[in-house]
Parts: structure tokens; C-alpha cells; sequence
């Protein structure tokens, strides 16, 4: 292996960026770079950034002030310090980024960081800045290297759980939306490709697996077969492989929960009881103009259905609050869905326009006091519903996959099957193990319990 590198890649946002930053930091192995998380001591640092939320960019142009310093100090002492934007800003904003940042080396998108290696290699010999915010038609992910068992990276989330992208790109056009403009269509990844990939996780002691995509259960990859299959199709095949124990996925969107998707929610055991469902609003006029292509009354009768079949399945969801136009008639039906339905976990901000989104020249944008009284009430509600649901758990017995030590000594944490963090005192031995847990408190976001015998 060439050279003696380091790269330092920060990650902000979804769980996709997550992923993509692991995948970016093996593609960079096999050219001598090794990951640090020492910023210091990069040669090499990636900002994986995320323009879904308020400000994203100005936090980008933050972080790049503080690497200016960086650079310098580097410079100073004769290190190279070269400096990337990747992600969704990049993808939004790369001409801006070059224009407004000189301390940045190299601009690439979401859909090129497969390219990573080569367009640093240009930018140093050529001694040009560069922005590679393409949507190409080759696959990336089949450019980019295999994960095989001994790769450098290791799995983000825990000891014993990774990301597997299965699914890119948005095709429904939701108007408060970026991701169709800076990830592009639908794509799916042929189930052959993601098999493989998710054998070499289990490889690397890899147990609770997530599938991700912006719309993963639109996902319609080529089968063996030569067919497209369903994420439930998928499911059922990823659950044949030895080793994995749990699988789940994420974000969903409720026109594309098909039937074959809530029977596997009955039917496979390994598939988790937890399903993320944003829903956005509670008010039918507002989803119209949010173009989310179904009512509240759709959103309740999928619920019941879901529910029937997994009758433990616990929801987590996403709102936004304060959309161009809503009035607080409409408020109201929000907090009354999420009343009526409850949620164990959910997401609620007030509405930002994003640049270039159909939403972000409505006329009627909501007034920001109001915006920000909405969405504290409305935490309020959802806040008490995580407390309720939670405190439902103790004197439960859970089935608790332990990923990484916790702060105090002699203590683990793991994941319930619903995603909350349980805190347990046990041996280091039963990292990467399923043990059953009695649960003994809940705290506001967390449990805690006891071990018990197998």
C-alpha cells in the first residue's frame, strides 16, 4: 500500500451520510490514506455535509472558517493539507462553495464521491481547485471498492451494526424537498451487489443491519431473476443470510408501503418492530400543498393496517410545522393526529424554504414567533409520548443486541428492538451478543436494565 496518509471525514446529517462517509474513507484506503480522528493530523479531511435542515450551509462555511486556521497551522510546519466538500451543500452550492471558500481544495457531490481519489490526485498534481457535482450514469457504488472483511473502515453505528445503502434519489417532488435536486431519481441497487456486501459486513461482526434510501420502501432492484423486487422481496433474501439477526429500514414513504411490506412485518422475525413513517402534517390541505400524495385519513387507515399486523410494531414519524399557509385550525389537526395514532419517536421542525424548492416562493410563510410556538407545543405532546412509551417498557424483558461500552465502568449499551439505547452492567464478552434484558428505568431517551441468563 503506497504512502503513509491520514484522512479525517466529518459527517453531518442523515444516516445515508453516514454510509457515504465509510464508503469514502475505504475508497481512499487503497491509496495509502488511513482514517484518523484526530483533525490535526489529517492530510486528507472531507465535510460529508447535509442541506436538508435550517442553516446547513452556514455551518458548512462555519466549519471551513476554523479549517482555514487548520491549514495554515499545517502549512506552517510544511504539511499538505488538502480539504473536500462533499454531500448535498456540495452538490447544492459548488460553485458558491469554491467562490466563497478558498480554503477549499475540491467540491463533489453525492452522486461522484466514487471519483474521490482521482479528483484529489488532479487537484494537487494539477494545482487547481475542483467541483465534480455530476450526475453520472456509471454506478457508483459498483466503482467503488469491495468491502471485504478486513477493510479499515469498521461499522459506524456500533460493534455489531452498519448502514447498507439499498436505495438513492426521490421521485415523489415533495415541495419542501431538496433531495430529488441534489440526489437525484430513483435508483436501486441490484439485490445480487447488496447481498454481497451485507455477507462481508456480517464478516466483519456486523448483527443489526439497516437498510437505507431516501425512499427505501420504493426500492425495485434487479433480482437474480432478472425482475425488479419489492424491498419486502429483499428483506425476505438478506434474512437467509447467517449471521445477520436483525434488520431494519429507513425512510419510508406511506404511498410506497405496500402489502407485501406490512406481511413482512407479520412474517419475518427478524425484521425489527420499529418503522419510521413521516407523515409531515395532520392537515390535508397543507399535505396537498406539501405534494405528499396522501391525506391524513390515508395516513390513519395504513397505521390500523400496519398495526394489525404487528400489533407490537412501535412508529416513529416526521413533522413540519409552520408550511406556507397553515393556519392553526391546521396545527390543531396535527396535534390531533398525533394524539389519536401516538408515536414512540418522532422528528418535528419548523419549516425552511430550501433554495430552489417550489415551497420557498409561496406567498403566506408563516410568521417565525409563530412557527416556533407551534413546534414547542407540538414537542411537548410528542416529548410525553416518548416519556409514556418508554416508561411502558420497564418490568419488560427485551432481546438486546450490545454494541460498544459505556461510560461508567462494567456498563454496555445495546439496542431494544424499538432503537432505544439500554444501559446494562455485563461482561465485555457479550459485545456483539443478543442477551435478554430486563428492563428496570427509562429515562427520557434511554433504559436501563439487567441481564438475564440465557
Amino acid at each position: 500500500m503506497p504512502g503513509s496518509k491520514k484522512v479525517h471525514v466529518k459527517t453531518f446529517g442523515c444516516q445515508m451520510n453516514v454510509y457515504d462517509s465509510e464508503r469514502m474513507t475505504e475508497a481512499l484506503a487503497p491509496h495509502g490514506y488511513q482514517p484518523t480522528d484526530v483533525l490535526e493530523d489529517a492530510d486528507v479531511i472531507v465535510l460529508n455535509t447535509c442541506h436538508i435542515r435550517e442553516k446547513a450551509a452556514e455551518k458548512v462555511y462555519s466549519e471551513l472558517g476554523r479549517l482555514r486556521q487548520l491549514k495554515d497551522e499545517r502549512g506552517a510546519r510544511g504539511l499538505a493539507t488538502a480539504i473536500a466538500v462533499a454531500g448535498c451543500v456540495a452538490q447544492a452550492e459548488g460553485a458558491e462553495i469554491i467562490a466563497r471558500a478558498p480554503v477549499v481544495d475540491l467540491v463533489v457531490g453525492p452522486q461522484s464521491y466514487h471519483r474521490l481519489p482521482d479528483l484529489l490526485l488532479r487537484s494537487q498534481s494539477e494545482g487547481r481547485r475542483l467541483v465534480d457535482t455530476s450526475f453520472p450514469d456509471e454506478d457508483k457504488f459498483g466503482k467503488l471498492p469491495d468491502r471485504e472483511p478486513n477493510t479499515v473502515a469498521t461499522p459506524t453505528v456500533g460493534h455489531s451494526a452498519a448502514f447498507l445503502t439499498v436505495q438513492e434519489g426521490c421521485d415523489k417532488f415533495c415541495t419542501f424537498c431538496v433531495v430529488p435536486y441534489t440526489r437525484g431519481m430513483e435508483f436501486s441497487r441490484p439485490v445480487d451487489t447488496l447481498v454481497a456486501e451485507a455477507t462481508k459486513l456480517v464478516a466483519r461482526g456486523v448483527r443489526d443491519l439497516t437498510l437505507l434510501g431516501q425512499n427505501v420502501n420504493a426500492f425495485h432492484g434487479e433480482g437474480p431473476d432478472g425482475r425488479a423486487w419489492s424491498l419486502a422481496r429483499l428483506i425476505g433474501r438478506l434474512a437467509q443470510i447467517e449471521g445477520i439477526e436483525r434488520l431494519r429500514y429507513t425512510t419510508s414513504h406511506p404511498r410506497d408501503m405496500g402489502d407485501d411490506l406490512i406481511a413482512a412485518h407479520r412474517n419475518e422475525p427478524k425484521l425489527m418492530p420499529y418503522l419510521h413513517l413521516p407523515v409531515q402534517s395532520g392537515a390535508d390541505r397543507i399535505l396537498a400543498a406539501m405534494n405528499r400524495k396522501h391525506t391524513a385519513g390515508d395516513y390513519r387507515r395504513l397505521v390500523d393496517k400496519i398495526r394489525r399486523a404487528r400489533p407490537d410494531i412501535a412508529l416513529s414519524t416526521d413533522f413540519i410545522v409552520g408550511f406556507p399557509g397553515e393556519t392553526e385550525d391546521e396545527f390543531q389537526a396535527t396535534l390531533g393526529l398525533v394524539t389519536e395514532i401516538g408515536f414512540a419517536q418522532a422528528y418535528s421542525f419548523k419549516y425552511s424554504g430550501r433554495p430552489g424548492t417550489p415551497a420557498a416562493k409561496l406567498e403566506e410563510q408563516v410568521a417565525e414567533d409563530v412557527k416556533a410556538d407551534r413546534l414547542a407545543r407540538l414537542q411537548d405532546v410528542l416529548e410525553s409520548q416518548t416519556r409514556q412509551f418508554n416508561a411502558g417498557c420497564v418490568g419488560r424483558t427485551f432481546q438486546v443486541l450490545f454494541e460498544r461500552h459505556g461510560r461508567r465502568d462494567g456498563q454496555l449499551v445495546g439496542r431494544s428492538p424499538y432503537l432505544q439505547p439500554v444501559y446494562a452492567a455485563g461482561d465485555p464478552g457479550l459485545l456483539g451478543r443478543v442477551m435478554p434484558v430486563e428492563i428496570s428505568a427509562a429515562g427520557p431517551n434511554s433504559l436501563t436494565g439487567v441481564i438475564r441468563a440465557v
